[in-house]
């Protein structure tokens, strides 16, 4: 081509580029496209790999002297934690759809999409898989939410989505649909502190070992399974649970779901058979709870598709818990996952950072500390310290009598 047709060529291009960008029939939106795999494909790509980099950081979960960290839709990041000034990639265990799990009695239990998996990790150096129950978590639907565009989910019935790959794309905006529907049954669990022989996890997740039973929420279920047998968890029927659930915790012998509408407390007295006690309605936001004594302490984040304009914490009273109501309300950012240990509250407020609060009195908290400039997603306070992920980093603090600082700061990346 003559150098004066390729400048010709280059001009044209980019005056048409800038006709698109100053044209008021277009505009940018977030195009989320499925990432599919074949069942057969799916089901046998379980592995045990040497530490990679974490793409998208997710849920924490500790266990003895090992961290879990997920890799959303991925797998999950095995940590020797043996020296929380020092962590150590030990492996990576991948599993395609992944977001949740939890451990008893050195057996993880890990979601993949549809289907419940079962490692034996009693030698953490040679992970084996012992179990998997397939099409056990049908009601649970990955969504990408904040995308404007949703594409490729028409899939045969052999292909399973277990991600999607989200961009922006500049488009003519009659040509973009203004209301989309699935109808397909995939999965998306988030991990709660345990009791006993299991580990602890923080406060979004959707899955809760109490005793011989595993309970994993999806967007409408609790999901029961019994564990008496730790290799071999028996499906036991769901209970219906309302819409939207997002997180569960456990106190004693209730569960606590969050939802985007509001708090749901159930009765697990009879552990294979969930029963509903009462509930906190809200406004329409992403919400986790945690609960400590009288109190439950509700993280409400508004924007995108949790659907409320404000975030803020709430504190319901639960003294009556079959009539929790709203004690005091606090503004907040962007809050995700929180976690309390003894009298401190901690805050996982977004790109807003960490905030630490005395809580003696839920009526006017107290902030101790605020750590700025990082970005935070959820804690798990442990005996001795506490756990925080966000962005890509393994944070570890100590406490201290009227705050906490800083042990490590591990990059997964």
């Amino acid at each position: 081509m003559k150098p004066v047709n390729l400048l010709f060529l280059v001009i044209t291009v980019l005056f048409f580029s800038s006709c698109n960008d100053d044209d008021d029939r277009y505009a940018d939106y977030e195009v989320a496209t499925a990432i599919t795999m074949t069942r057969a494909e799916f089901r046998e790509s379980v592995d045990v790999i040497p530490p990679k980099p974490i793409d998208e950081s997710g849920k924490i979960y500790a266990y003895n002297n090992l961290i879990f960290v997920n890799d959303k839709s991925q797998g999950i990041h095995v940590i020797n934690n043996a020296n929380p000034a020092a962590p150590q990639k030990i492996s990576f265990l991948k599993i395609p759809g992944n977001v949740d799990i939890s451990i008893k009695d050195d057996v993880l239990y890990a979601d993949s999409v549809t289907d419940l998996v079962v490692f034996d990790i009693s030698n953490i150096t040679d992970i084996k898989q012992t179990n998997r129950l397939e099409n056990v978590f049908p009601g649970q639907i990955v969504w990408p939410f904040s995308a404007d565009i949703v594409e490729g989910y028409n899939y045969g019935s052999d292909e399973i989505v277990i991600g999607w790959d989200i961009r922006t794309e500049r488009r003519l905006i009659e040509e973009v649909p203004t209301d989309q529907f699935i109808d397909v049954a995939l999965d998306n669990f988030n991990a709660v502190p345990e009791s006993g022989g299991t580990g602890d996890g923080g406060s979004l997740a959707r899955f809760k070992i109490v005793g011989d039973y595993l309970y994993a929420v999806d967007s409408h279920n609790i999901n029961v399974f019994g564990i008496q047998d730790l290799n071999n968890p028996t499906d036991l029927p769901d209970v219906f649970a309302g819409f939207d659930i997002e997180t569960i915790f456990n106190r004693g012998d209730q569960l606590f779901l969050g939802s985007m509408r509001g708090m749901y407390i159930y009765d697990i007295k009879d552990p294979a058979t969930p029963t509903l006690i009462s509930e906190f309605q809200h406004g329409t936001a992403c919400d986790p709870v945690v609960v400590d004594g009288d109190y439950a302490f509700v993280t409400l984040r508004g924007g995108n598709m949790c659907g409320a304009t404000e975030s803020g914490l709430f504190i319901v009273d639960i003294s009556n818990i079959e009539n929790p109501v709203l004690q005091k309300e606090y503004r907040m950012d962007e809050p995700y996952g929180l976690g309390i240990k003894d009298e401190k509250l901690f805050i996982c407020d977004g790109s807003s950072g960490l905030k630490v609060y005395d809580k003696t009195n839920v009526d006017d908290l107290q902030q101790l500390s605020h750590f700025k400039d990082i970005n935070t997603f959820d804690v798990v306070p442990l005996q001795n310290h506490l756990l925080m992920i966000g962005d890509g980093v393994l944070y570890q603090y100590t406490y201290e009598e009227a705050a906490i600082s800083l042990i490590s700061e591990f990059h997964l990346n």
